[in-house]
């Protein structure tokens, strides 16, 4: 080119470049016969011109998998066929992960890789990149059913190994195959009892885990003892001697003894109530000869090394929440235990975050889901910071095009990762097999004097928090003692300053007036708190009015006589504290419900309720809630109406959120 006539200068021409692979054919085939046409360009070549091609046609993709050198793991074998060449899919994988348009073969032959019949494979490579498996090579876990299903549905031919077949042709079904109800089972099954011994057996048969989510109250146990019978009864010799283990809360192992004892008394049950050094004799011998141990979550963690040297056929977490948090050391000994058949029993089982389903996950069935980070990152972030902003920010119920479509597909995908891992159902499916529950909210008005104490307190504990909660994740410990105070505060006065004790308890005095009426009338009662002091308010009021009653907390010892006291006694009133009676009691003696205190979390509501309204009651259930008016008590009521829908995306099909408290949430609770 000549001159530039703004500069008497020639024009700066671009550096020399190098091309490789896909770029060098896309120029040479491309660009350069468009430079070499142009009016006074010579172009120059040093070398052969490699005889590069571009593949037109559709690609033809065939998968395989055998089984890998690691246990319950296959290798993939996935081929790409185009103009007859067949295309490595590694260097394939590697080009669509990482967003390249063009791809050259050995043989100097190119496709491009924004071919339309090519975008499918490459959103599904994109999602398996995040399984930590797929970063050294193609794998595929047992657990990666629906993985399977969608790469076998994009490819012309999928031969899936032989050791596989019956999973995935049970997999693809509406429902596991009906098994029969064990000999040894003294029970009758419902039919979505007997649809959930069903699925456990199918698992069970695969040595997959799962996680049977189930409402309280629908018969978790019973299902789980009639799998445990139905899987001694069929045990092969490699199952042989080895015992399954059930790990409860402490509280809750009595229970499953009892429940075993009287739905499968032909399984040799044993208890672990002391810690090695503590108990009668090694676990090693406890279980030799048993069918099922029963141990507690603190046993387990106390005594990790001995439990994890036992070869179980399988494990059993009951209450499973209690081991959400994965970098504790409980979750670590439930993960060291290596059985190959690892159940969770939980009706909640996302409290606060999708995080915790995460969790125990990665216990049932290891490799379902990326790590930690990466699910964090792809599936926690985009669907419950999208939900928050809908839920808190300025432009309620409005979510942004682009973030609506990310969370509605992260959603769909999570779903049909976890659909053959998780069976829920819900009390509205089995209605019919309920009696009837009424709820109702009392609101009780305080005591005048008991209102002035409150109405001070609640000023300077206001200004203290909404000072600090802008640093909400340094400061949360100081913010919850604050709104702990205020709650305690308006239940009884007396319980922040024993000076106070002189101020009536408005609340105290409508629970005796209702239990006046339900003793008359010989029905039989459970009254929660979350507060043992305020518990031991209320006993004393019943002692002062000559009620029987029979107490639990959590530093009650000897709670399986305690609550075999009440099932077969004949005092009308059990006080419960939220946290050591709220879970794994069958408590269908009563018909009453009274929660002196409410809770943000729903979920804890619900669970203390359902020792009553469950299977096995015959009465319709009253439960009502005692709510203190003008207090932070009716704010935790308008919050729990907000948090009321978690879990239902994922597992109900609503709407799905973290019940962790915000900032907003803190603003509501405060005025």
């Amino acid at each position: 080119p000549g001159p530039d006539p703004r500069t008497d200068a020639r024009p700066a021409l671009a550096p020399p470049a190098t091309l490789r692979d896909a770029d060098a054919a896309d120029f040479v085939t491309g660009a350069l016969p468009r430079i070499a046409a142009l009016p006074g360009v010579r172009v120059d070549t040093v070398g052969t011109v490699p005889d590069y091609r571009v593949l037109h046609d559709a690609p033809v993709l065939t998968v395989t998998a055998q089984p890998s050198e690691r246990t319950d793991w296959f290798d993939l074998g996935v081929t790409v066929t185009i103009d007859g060449r067949t295309v490595p899919f590694g260097p394939l994988f590697t080009a669509l992960a990482r967003g390249r348009r063009r791809l050259r073969l050995v043989d100097h032959t190119y496709l491009s890789l924004d071919h339309p019949a090519l975008e499918p494979l490459a959103a599904l490579v994109a999602e398996a990149r995040e399984l930590a498996e797929w970063e050294t090579g193609l794998r595929v876990s047992r657990h990666q059913t629906s993985l399977w299903a969608d790469l076998a549905a994009l490819a012309d031919e999928a031969e899936p190994p032989d050791a596989w077949r019956g999973l995935l042709a049970e997999a693809a079904g509406d429902a596991p195959a009906p098994v029969p109800v064990p000999a040894g089972l003294r029970a009758d099954l419902r039919p979505y009892q007997a649809e959930g011994l069903a699925w456990l057996a199918f698992l069970w048969r695969h040595r997959l885990g799962g996680i049977l989510a189930d409402d309280m109250g629908l018969g978790k146990t019973l299902q789980t003892l009639a799998l445990l019978q139905h899987a001694v009864e069929t045990r092969g010799q490699d199952d042989e001697g080895r015992p399954f283990l059930v790990v409860a809360p402490t509280s809750v192992t009595p229970n499953w003894a009892a429940e075993a004892a009287r739905f499968t008394p032909g399984l040799a049950v044993r208890r672990v109530e002391a810690t090695q050094a503590a108990g009668p004799a090694p676990l090693a011998d406890v279980a030799a000869g048993a069918d099922v141990v029963v141990t507690s979550y603190a046993l387990l963690r106390l005594d990790a090394a001995a439990y994890a040297a036992v070869g179980w056929a399988g494990v059993v977490l009951d209450e499973a929440q209690q081991v959400k948090n994965p970098a504790s050391r409980v979750h670590r000994a439930a993960k060291d235990l290596g059985a190959p058949f690892v159940l969770a029993l939980t009706g909640t089982p996302v409290e606060n975050s999708l995080t915790e389903l995460h969790a125990l996950l990665d216990l049932v069935a290891p490799g379902l889901l990326p790590p930690a980070a990466t699910f964090a990152l792809q599936y926690v972030r985009p669907i419950e910071d999208a939900h928050a902003g809908i839920a808190t920010g300025p432009g309620a119920g409005d979510l942004p095009e682009s973030a609506a479509r990310l969370r509605a597909g992260r959603l769909d995908r999570l779903r049909r990762r976890i659909r053959p891992f998780l069976l829920r159902r819900t009390k509205d499916l089995v209605a019919a097999d309920l009696p009837e529950k009424q709820e109702q909210t009392l609101t009780v008005a305080l005591d005048p004097a008991h209102r002035d104490v409150y109405d001070r307190y609640l000023q300077r504990e206001r200004q203290k928090v909404l000072g600090l909660i802008d640093d909400l994740d340094r400061q949360r410990f100081i913010v919850y003692r604050s709104l702990t105070l205020l709650r305690m505060l308006a239940l009884d006065a007396s319980l922040i300053d024993p000076g106070l004790a002189g101020i009536p308890s408005a609340k105290l005095d409508a629970l005796l007036e209702q239990l006046d009426d339900v003793v008359a009338e010989r029905h039989r009662a459970l009254v929660f708190s979350q507060f043992t002091s305020y518990l031991s308010r209320a006993a004393d009021r019943l002692d002062a009015a000559g009620v029987p009653y029979v107490y639990l907390d959590g530093s009650t010892t000897r709670r399986g006589e305690v609550v075999d006291e009440f099932r077969t006694g004949d005092a009308p009133v059990f006080l419960l504290s939220l946290k050591a009676g709220g879970t794994g009691l069958n408590l269908t003696e009563a018909d009453y419900v009274f929660l002196l205190d409410p809770w943000w979390n729903p979920a804890a509501e619900q669970q203390a309720v359902d020792r009553a309204h469950r299977i096995g009651q015959d009465r319709p259930v009253l439960v009502y809630r005692l709510i203190a008016e003008g207090t932070i008590e009716e704010k935790v009521v308008a919050l729990q109406a907000r948090k009321a829908a978690l879990v239902d995306a994922v597992l109900d099909d609503g709407d799905l959120f973290s019940t962790a408290l915000t900032r907003d949430d803190l603003r509501d609770l405060l005025g």
